[in-house]
């Protein structure tokens, strides 16, 4: 039981730390991890972003795993096969997310792989995301009551509520974070939007963030003052300790794409980077989050200039054993459209392609290995339709070896974003409005970012051309002879 907004809650912790202990690891080797399920109800770890290419029965999603039950215990195996980078885990299932039981994953460097920039001289790991003070089996109950789950609570970072930066928002006696570093010196931050619902801005006050990797692959590197870091999405920064001690500084982390309503600019997370020698407290405003008001393409192109640094001799994606993607044939092309939540047999209900997803209760994968028939149907539209909205066990039907041109158009005044797990795909274009087969002439072949989460902002489309044995989130499959792979 914590109170990270002074309300005191349960929440999932793991090994009594919430959040859960770091997985600190290294490119190749086998990972073996036992989890114990304490709590009250099923429970499966995923490993958000870590490419399950050698045994996809890890991912530990409802498609390929069955529920943990309380009072048992799973051990997960894997490979960390040619990964590097910034990852984490967390619960899967029934909204558990939204009480903690996540944590960081580290995948480091073999030693005889050079990292493309300077060793840093500490890492700092960062969570942030929205937070509601009701339990995760209240806001659970409201969505299938066809109610939104509306404004958060309160933005945390680290599992602790804000520092008191304004003392009409903010009430005494909350814990916030403090990150304690050495002037002068650089420091690789580690930061994950591991919220529910909320994209968010992340900045640090008076300081430059270089990026320079999102999710296992090392980017192109350049200075950011502020970046929008969207739910399920991880970076890591160098950040160098320039600035004099005259102060603290604020480290901000505030909701982007969100209504008008005022209290949605009174949620902000913020906490504090203190010097060894600060000589006061952390004053004045946060630093500004981008307006979009006088630049609609503000985001975007930000998003947009994220790109592969394809110079670094570290492990890299590597789809049908080439890394130039701009080459390979596409070989099938899905249209993936979600639109605002319709009516379903009386309940309110999202939808891809009109179809809202109903998981079997015999996982896809197990299914297969058994050889039963009429769990699941491979008869997911390809394409968006207006068909009657249903509710199925329906996947979508791909090649095995296949290279796929996935386009997730987004028709919702909301930000989505689009988790492909257990593996990593190119993406290769975004911009506003519906998507044509025209668009390709926008699209990225040379160095795009491969990464498993992209977003899709409101009104607006991603383009992602990607590898085959892609699935989860969206509960898209590929088959082979009647075999998942």
């Amino acid at each position: 039981t914590v109170a990270p907004l002074g309300v005191s809650q349960k929440v999932i912790a793991i090994n009594n730390q919430f959040p859960g202990p770091l997985l600190n690891v290294t490119t190749n080797w086998n990972v073996r991890v036992n989890v114990q399920n304490n709590l009250d109800e099923p429970l499966l770890l995923t490993w958000d972003g870590i490419q399950m290419r050698m045994n996809s029965w890890q991912d530990g999603v409802a498609g390929t795993n069955c529920p943990i039950p309380p009072g048992w215990n799973w051990t997960y195996q894997f490979q960390l096969k040619d990964q590097i980078g910034s990852f984490f885990y967390f619960p899967s299932l029934g909204l558990q997310r939204a009480a903690g039981g996540y944590g960081p994953v580290t995948v480091n460097n073999r030693a005889i792989v050079p990292v493309p920039f300077n060793q840093p001289d500490g890492d700092i790991t960062l969570f942030i995301g929205d937070w509601y003070t009701k339990s995760h089996t209240e806001l659970r109950d409201m969505l299938d009551d066809g109610k939104d789950l509306g404004i958060p609570d309160g933005i945390l970072i680290n599992a602790k509520g804000p520092c008191r930066y304004d003392t009409t928002l903010v009430p005494e006696g909350l814990q916030y974070e403090i990150v304690g570093v050495e002037p002068g010196k650089t420091y690789c931050f580690r930061v994950h939007n591991v919220g529910t619902s909320t994209s968010l801005n992340f900045r640090i006050q008076n300081h430059n963030m270089r990026l320079v990797e999102a999710e296992g692959t090392y980017t192109y590197q350049q200075n950011y003052t502020n970046l929008d870091i969207h739910v399920g999405q991880s970076y890591s920064f160098l950040v160098s300790m320039d600035q004099n001690a005259s102060t603290d500084y604020y480290i901000v982390a505030s909701p982007r794409f969100v209504s008008s309503e005022a209290r949605w600019h009174d949620v902000n997370g913020v906490a504090i980077l203190q010097y060894s020698n600060s000589k006061g407290s952390a004053s004045g405003p946060l630093p500004d989050a981008p307006d979009d008001f006088y630049d609609k393409y503000y985001s975007m192109n930000q998003a947009r200039s994220i790109r592969m640094n394809v110079s670094s001799g570290a492990a890299r994606p590597n789809p049908q054993g080439s890394f130039r993607y701009g080459s390979i044939n596409i070989t099938q092309t899905f249209v993936l459209k979600n639109e605002s939540p319709l009516r379903i047999d009386g309940k309110r209900r999202r939808t891809i392609n009109r179809v809202s997803y109903s998981p079997p209760e015999t996982p896809l994968r197990l299914a297969d290995l058994h050889n039963l028939t009429g769990v699941y149907k491979t008869d997911f539209p390809t394409m968006p339709s207006n068909a009657p909205p249903r509710r199925a066990s329906s996947v979508l039907n791909a090649s095995y070896k296949g290279f796929l041109e996935m386009v997730f158009q987004n028709n919702e005044t909301d930000v989505q974003t689009y988790h492909l797990d257990g593996y990593s795909f190119f993406v290769v274009g975004m911009d506003y409005g519906e998507w044509t087969p025209n668009s390709r002439g926008s699209y990225n072949k040379w160095d795009a970012i491969s990464r498993s989460t992209t977003q899709g902002l409101p009104r607006r489309v991603d383009c992602g051309s990607g590898v085959a044995r892609q699935r989860r989130h969206l509960e898209y499959t590929c088959r082979k002879a009647g075999q998942l792979v």
